[in-house]
């Protein structure tokens, strides 16, 4: 019989975000199956008060992770400051604990705020250390405004991500650029380095998922243009920048215009923004739903659009909502040099790229989307949508890639 593999893996978001439920589950469960009989995971997350689950549901989700070879280990979640630093001295040890304990081999973290916490674990511990999603946050963080450079924030996560790069046994980054980013900014030559984009599992976004006539009736989208987006405003995000480019869209459709939010997003914020950017908040849907609904919230949408902030960072980076939106068909509404998905949605003709944050930057690409929305056989152009999906994020480039580091 193999030997056991246990891995421990590190991420800094909350069990129901889902960047947890879409972006991280699926690929365990890849792990998983590389895996000698018997191997655990330990998945570490870290919960904010906002998306805490009850304890009957916490209970539910330890449950079904332990039927899948997952056990999940819960921490509170603290925002930079005293409170933090205490609560992280105590993780740091209950990590160690834990590392010898159950004799965990690899240490597997996803993204670099999370592979930090797993760079000192495995300097403490001398386990190997596997960064997954590797990209720049530091920078990303400056750059979008959230912190000064001179901070003690950046200066400490920039100086752990130039350490956890030159440590690090594996990195698997989304997008070949990371490679010569990691050069330039760390003076580190990558080993043995993987390109993983973010996957989407075609068999839960499928076809039949779109324009389900029961929500559309009751959301009162029939007959209407639907523009979806399923995400967060602010930090890397836009917000007013969103809603002026719904102002251009609205004027442009009329009142077939119709938006659909799902996100958990303060309502009375988005208002706020919808009024100060002189949008009708009367043509706005909000839902946050479960993970499992998304895709037939995503299907009703014509279009998405993905408003990431056009920052020098996020050329390194592959918003996981792009594969999920091109599964369903969906033309995309995106800003220019966000990771490879900008050139290919300009390439392939599968949506619009915003050249330039003003108005007539958002009429031209409402213009290139009524235009693919008009092109004669409809259902073609949602397969040869979908086939960029196939092409771009497909679930087997992320097996292959586990394969190679865990099946040895």
């Amino acid at each position: 019989m193999s030997k056991r593999k246990n891995i421990l893996v590190i991420t800094y978001w909350s069990y129901s975000d889902a960047l947890i439920q879409a972006y991280t589950l699926p690929y365990l469960a890849m792990i998983k199956d590389q895996l000698p009989e018997g191997s655990w995971i330990y998945l570490v997350t870290f919960e904010q008060k906002k998306l805490k689950l009850s304890v009957n549901k916490r209970e539910q989700a330890r449950q079904k992770l332990k039927l899948q070879g997952i056990k999940w280990v819960a921490y509170n979640y603290y925002s930079f400051g005293l409170a933090a630093f205490f609560s992280w001295l105590w993780i740091g040890l209950d990590l160690v604990r834990m590392t010898f304990v159950h004799r965990l081999r690899f240490i597997h973290a996803w993204c670099t705020t999370a592979g930090s916490i797993g760079y000192l674990l495995s300097k403490l511990t001398g386990r190997p250390l596997i960064i997954d999603s590797y990209e720049p946050h530091a920078e990303a963080m400056v750059e979008n405004g959230t912190w000064k450079k001179n901070s003690l924030q950046f200066r400490l996560l920039f100086n752990l991500e130039k350490r956890l790069t030159h440590h690090a046994k594996v990195i698997i980054s989304a997008t070949e650029s990371m490679r010569g980013y990691a050069k330039q900014k760390y003076d580190a030559e990558i080993e043995r380095f993987y390109v993983k984009p973010a996957c989407v599992d075609p068999d839960f976004f499928l076809s039949y998922h779109k324009k389900n006539r029961e929500l559309s009736r009751q959301l009162k989208f029939e007959n209407k243009i639907v523009c979806v987006y399923a995400g967060k405003f602010g930090g890397i995000y836009l917000t007013d920048e969103v809603f002026r480019f719904f102002r251009v869209a609205s004027a442009y459709w009329g009142d077939r215009f119709r938006v659909l939010l799902l996100t958990n997003h303060p309502v009375e914020e988005l208002k706020r923004l919808a009024d100060k950017n002189q949008f009708d908040f009367s043509k706005v849907t909000v839902k946050f739903v479960a993970h499992a609904d998304v895709p037939d919230y995503m299907g009703l949408g014509d279009f998405a659009i993905t408003p990431v902030k056009p920052i020098p960072s996020k050329r390194h980076c592959t918003p996981i909502k792009d594969g999920e939106y091109w599964a369903l068909g969906l033309p995309v509404v995106i800003t220019k040099n966000i990771s490879d998905d900008s050139d290919i949605i300009r390439e392939f003709k599968i949506g619009a790229v915003i050249e330039e944050l003003n108005e007539s930057g958002y009429l031209d690409a409402v213009k290139k989307i009524d235009s693919i929305l008009n092109e004669t056989n409809h259902n073609d152009t949602v397969k040869r949508i979908q086939k960029i999906a196939h092409q771009y994020r497909d679930l087997d480039m992320a097996r292959n890639i586990y394969r190679n580091i865990y099946s040895g």
